[in-house]
């Protein structure tokens, strides 16, 4: 075990640059034994690039990189050293099994020799503390939700017992209940002397489990603070340059209702499986809902119900039109009745990886951007694309390079901007934020409740309770795969969300279970 407070990881003058980018700049760091340690910034402030330089993944244009005393040129390298990383993207191989995905490579990397008996029965109770509940070892990867797939790259990397574990946005695919799973393997790790290495966009994880913290700002190094000092004022102001700190409020002015309006999504009797209860939903024009709920309780499913992208077992979502009322029955029919979708899985069900970051924010315009004739007219389209690349201000380089050669939380801006230049009546958003920074999520906020008041609807899933706060209208906590309890008004705070989320009430003096649940 490596003594507490040692430092195991150092960097000195780093600098990496992509062609015309430069993602860092003489980046100075350290991280000690015994201690989580948050890496913190806007989207392509340079986090991700700098854990890549740490994991061997990318070498330094400049400047040394030493781990317990080595200087990795590769990833094996640094895995030899005691460093694991759990990247940002959830690297699995869909085809393999649960059990084969945890330990790939890992005898060569590591050297060591297990019977397949005792490889079974050391994952069986690792992924079962993770993921609440026995796994099945043999079901293949593929057919696993994205939460399940983050806890085998999670496991994966805690299996080889490193002495440096970073984690590239990890949790962003977690609920709170997997998250709190989460934190109580790190802070074990941290306990046995590992160095945790944490980059998230999640500040209120960051409160409760950073020791420290190293604030990025296109690719310098601006500041490290101490856990005292951890608080979302201090770390955004901190981020983001001065000129931002006065445009990035939560809190938007909300423009006066006009009465009541009918609905422009209601469903009736809408049953979500076979077996599950039916329920009804509704959302006017100018509202902004959340959906949220524990992994597996069905809110989930019920976004890409609304979204067209998948059916439910009876009562079919109807959009009210000019024309009268239609079915919302499939993709098609929701690009039609001007419902656009943002996926919080973006590898898989977002972006183009092939194509230009222009293609992948202007294809959801094609089709009010053709002439008469069937010809897409691309000044137009160039003109939106600069307008939705200001308004969420997304570093892009030249619009001709490839999506991926953006960052994480740029890709999902792209992703966001594509629906917005689609200029539909109803957003569904499937966990929007995931990997995006603190300014753009406000900025986000602040976009979808100008869209609310000039009479768009908004319907928001997400597992993280404080972006409701201030922000939605009415939150939907969704258990066993129906709506639980819907909050407004004065129930819309972080107690009644958390109650429900377990399946309780406040009103029955309970709250106290889900909270410290979650502390």
């Amino acid at each position: 075990m490596t003594p507490q407070n040692e430092i195991t990881i150092r960097l000195k003058g780093v600098s990496k640059s992509f062609g015309e980018t430069r993602a860092l700049r003489s980046v100075d760091f350290e991280a000690r034994a015994g201690e989580v340690h948050a890496i913190v910034g806007e989207n392509g402030s340079g986090k991700s690039t700098m854990a890549k330089i740490m994991s061997g993944v990318l070498l330094p244009d400049q400047g040394d990189v030493e781990i317990l005393g080595r200087r990795p040129r590769n990833p094996i390298e640094a895995c030899d050293a005691g460093l694991a990383t759990i990247f940002q993207e959830v690297l699995v191989a869909d085809e393999a099994s649960i059990l084969d995905n945890l330990y790939v490579g890992r005898d060569r990397l590591l050297g060591l020799k297990q019977s397949r008996a005792d490889r079974v029965g050391e994952a069986a109770a690792l992924m079962q503390r993770f993921a609440g509940e026995p796994v099945d070892l043999g079901a293949q990867v593929g057919s696993l939700p994205l939460s399940m797939k983050q806890w085998i790259v999670i496991a994966r990397a805690i299996l080889r017992r490193p002495k440096i574990l970073i984690l590239d946005e990890s949790s962003a695919a977690l609920d709170l209940a997997a998250t709190v799973r989460l934190h109580e393997a790190i802070n074990d790790l941290r306990n046995a002397g590992s160095t945790i290495l944490i980059v998230t966009h999640r500040i209120a994880e960051l409160v409760r489990i950073a020791d420290r913290a190293t604030i990025l700002r296109d690719g310098e190094v601006v500041g490290m603070i101490g856990k005292q000092d951890i608080t979302e004022e201090n770390l955004l102001a901190m981020m983001t340059p001065a000129d931002r700190h006065v445009a990035v409020s939560k809190e938007v002015v909300r423009l006066p209702r006009k009465g009541a309006v009918p609905p422009v999504i209601q469903a009736d009797t809408l049953r979500l499986s076979a077996g599950s209860p039916d329920f009804s939903f509704s959302i006017e024009p100018g509202q902004i809902v959340g959906i949220t709920g524990l992994d597996g309780q069905g809110h989930d499913a019920f976004v890409r119900v609304l979204a067209g992208i998948a059916a439910p077992a009876s009562g079919m979502p109807k959009v009210r039109t000019p024309a009268g009322v239609e079915v919302l029955d499939c993709l098609a029919a929701a690009e039609k009745l001007g419902v656009a979708y943002v996926s919080g899985d973006r590898k898989r069900e977002g972006i183009f990886p092939d194509q230009s970051i222009f293609e992948n924010l202007a294809i959801g315009a094609y089709s009010q951007n053709l002439s008469s004739l069937g010809i897409i007219r691309r000044s137009s389209l160039g003109q939106m694309f600069q307008q939705e690349v200001s308004r969420f201000r997304i570093k892009i380089g030249r619009p001709s390079n490839k999506i991926t050669s953006l960052s994480g939380g740029n890709q999902q801006k792209i992703l966001i901007g594509r629906a917005f230049a689609r200029r539909p009546k109803v957003i569904v958003l499937n966990d929007p934020a995931r990997g995006v920074d603190l300014g753009t999520k406000r900025d986000l906020y602040a976009e979808l409740r100008l869209f609310a008041d000039q009479g768009g609807a908004v319907i928001y899933l997400s597992s993280e309770i404080e972006e409701f706060l201030g922000f939605a209208d009415r939150v939907d906590v969704f258990v066993g795969n129906t709506i639980f309890r819907s909050l407004k008004g004065n129930m819309l705070d972080e107690d009644e969300i958390l109650a429900a989320m377990f399946g309780q009430d406040r009103s029955q003096h309970v709250s106290f279970v889900a909270k410290d649940v979650a502390s």
